[in-house]
């Protein structure tokens, strides 16, 4: 029964409190075709699917020999890539600007939360990139893989995955939650082009791997994935209106783009690259391709990423609901002022009328 309803006859002396009926939000929000269980049965399905790819991911490039190959000629085809070594050349600024980005992407998330004063969100948004931090420290030290020993004799510490890559992509993933529906699209877009940029920048470096980046960003999607479906358990999220197609358009069509360009043109050089001989000494022109690779796989699955979040949380509200509208005027006046937390009808309390 609705809260301004009266019976018949021995009507109820007050309107029902709001919270007397909350039971009914919690059986339509787990009802089979609910709109919050549709998207936990999504979000969740992406969770364990980028689980999945991430053991194929390591099994696939540090388990095997092929694979540790293949990674440690793109590592190396960084200096037969004349384009990525001038550029590392000429501006050596590029790694404190690198470290100067994640750390002002850090600061925007915490106050995009803070100034919107979403505190709880907030602090799930940043729980959620701890524990994509951890568990890449964790895989980057437990993880089971063969002792790697450099010229030197000393052993090689695993990069498996990035961490850097974990916290720009993580950042932007965050922010994704905190900022306002309309502005989700273009967040996703410029944090993802960011973090690929992030990346980038480590595989020429000499950082990090391509498979590092891969693992990196499938942890991060799994993690926020998880987020996104506790969230839709607990009911914090709401169906949001259909924006504009133009600017749908607009923020889907670039990352679908890098997303198949890089993995396109990835997985065809990929087939190359493998057929590299066990031993040195190795031709340059393959160790750039492999290089160039590698590159063009860790940006294609990047962006891939970026898109699964945007179509996961299509329509998807993480902001309050607007405040219930109340009635004013004369009637609801002569009624009497209401109580804290009273839903109050547009009748007096004179029992003088009926709802059919």
């Amino acid at each position: 029964m609705a809260s301004n309803d009266r019976l018949r006859a021995g009507g109820t002396p007050r309107p029902l409190e709001t919270g007397d009926t909350w039971w009914y939000a919690a059986v339509a929000g787990e009802a089979a075709g609910s709109f919050s269980t549709r998207v936990r049965s999504r979000t969740r399905r992406a969770c364990l699917g980028a689980v999945l790819l991430l053991t194929v991911v390591y099994a696939g490039l540090v388990l095997t020999a092929t694979g540790r190959r293949w990674g440690d000629a793109a590592l190396t085809g960084r200096r037969a890539d004349t384009a990525a070594a001038t550029l590392l050349r000429e501006h050596p600024s590029l790694a404190g600007l690198t470290t100067l980005s994640l750390l002002l992407g850090c600061a925007l998330l915490l106050a995009t939360g803070l100034l919107r004063k979403r505190y709880a969100l907030t602090g799930a948004v940043a729980g959620a990139l701890v524990t994509s931090l951890a568990l890449t420290g964790l895989l980057q030290r437990y993880a089971p893989r063969p002792r790697l020993l450099d010229a030197g004799g000393a052993l090689v510490q695993s990069g498996f995955p990035s961490a850097q890559t974990t916290l720009a992509l993580g950042t932007a993933f965050g922010l994704a939650f905190l900022v306002p529906y309309r502005l989700r699209g273009l967040t996703v877009l410029a944090g993802t082009l960011w973090a690929g940029a992030v990346g980038a920048y480590t595989v020429a470096a000499g950082d990090h791997r391509p498979g590092d980046l891969i693992a990196a960003a499938l942890v991060v999607l799994a993690v926020f994935c998880g987020l996104a479906a506790l969230l839709a358990r607990k009911g914090k999220i709401r169906p949001a209106r259909r924006g504009p197609l133009a600017r749908a358009l607009a923020v889907a069509v670039p990352l679908a783009a890098l997303a198949a360009g890089g993995l396109g043109a990835g997985l065809w050089l990929l087939g190359d690259t493998l057929s590299l001989p066990a031993t040195a000494p190795y031709d340059p022109a393959e160790l750039r391709l492999a290089h160039r690779c590698g590159q063009a796989l860790a940006a294609g699955v990047t962006a891939a990423a970026g898109l699964l979040l945007l179509t996961l949380l299509r329509r998807v509200d993480m902001d309050r609901a607007p405040a219930p509208y109340r009635l004013g005027g004369p009637f609801v006046e002569a009624a009497g002022a209401p109580r804290d937390g009273e839903v109050v009808g547009p009748f007096t309390e004179d029992l003088d009328h009926e709802i059919s």
